[in-house]
């Protein structure tokens, strides 16, 4: 068995492990089409646990829906415990967007008010069904560059492949079967009704990313960085700062009762 389908077992016990201690018998995981959310829930529905897997549509894009109805597809032909829904949240965030248009809403805020409307909907599922919401994100957007919403997709229960760089994550996703189109998807977090790209928001690759985390914790002898190589360092730097709040746990006031 190879390195990356042992990996797959580690992980898939480690859920089970969890949920058993914790009396937990449904895992929810919210299904994008992209590649984090088919290896999350396809190491979930390899526990044996009743699993559903959810797609949440808000104005979403033709390629995005329908790859994710073909993994939640795929899924439910591989593992009898998977069970699959569509709900349609796009009629639900324009209400709430028609209300909010009164105030001055900016579309960054209404971009992660969508994530937080989908992080309510696994946790109502999840709360109807002695369940957990099972987080999708990977180490760099989770620990690198808090590439998420808080309280949104960052709003889960446990989190399976937050120690996985990207490039693994495809690795493991390869060893696991997953199906090619989703494989070979430019990653999105498919909250821009425009359909763009991490990358297009971001301006660096995963795979420049993971260099960049990878040499803040380990430098290397090279004493000046070429000229892609050092705007990607300060992109990931500036992420890394401006969204520490989401990384780091929330600030409590100590109060000293002395």
């Amino acid at each position: 068995m190879s390195k990356w389908k042992n990996l797959s077992e580690d992980i898939s016990n480690w859920i089970l492990n969890y949920a058993n201690s914790n009396n937990i018998s449904t895992l929810v995981v919210g299904v994008s089409g992209g590649i984090d959310s088919a290896v999350t829930s396809t190491l979930c529905a390899k526990t044996g646990l009743k699993t559903l897997v959810i797609n949440m549509p808000i104005h979403q894009n033709d390629s995005e829906y329908n790859l994710s109805n073909q993994h939640m597809m795929w899924l439910r032909s591989n593992w009898d415990n998977v069970e699959s829904h569509i709900i349609n949240l796009s009629e639900t965030f324009d209400v709430l967007k028609n209300e909010l248009s009164k105030k001055e809403v900016s579309d960054i805020a209404m971009v992660n008010t969508r994530a937080r409307i989908r992080m309510a909907t696994l946790y109502s599922l999840a709360g109807s069904n002695n369940g957990i919401v099972v987080g999708t994100g990977n180490k760099v957007e989770d620990f690198g560059v808090g590439f998420f919403t808080k309280y949104g997709d960052g709003g889960v229960d446990i989190s399976p492949i937050a120690d996985l760089y990207k490039s693994e994550v495809y690795l493991l996703a390869e060893s696991l079967g997953i199906i090619q189109e989703i494989q070979e998807a430019a990653p999105t977090d498919g909250l821009w009704s425009d359909g763009r790209t991490d990358e297009d928001q971001i301006g660096a690759t995963y795979d420049e990313l993971e260099w960049a985390m990878n040499e803040i914790d380990n430098p290397s002898d090279e004493k000046e960085l070429n000229e892609r190589l050092a705007e990607v360092m300060k992109i990931y730097l500036k992420l890394n700062s401006m969204n520490s709040h989401k990384m780091n746990p929330i600030p409590i006031f100590k109060y000293n009762k002395q």
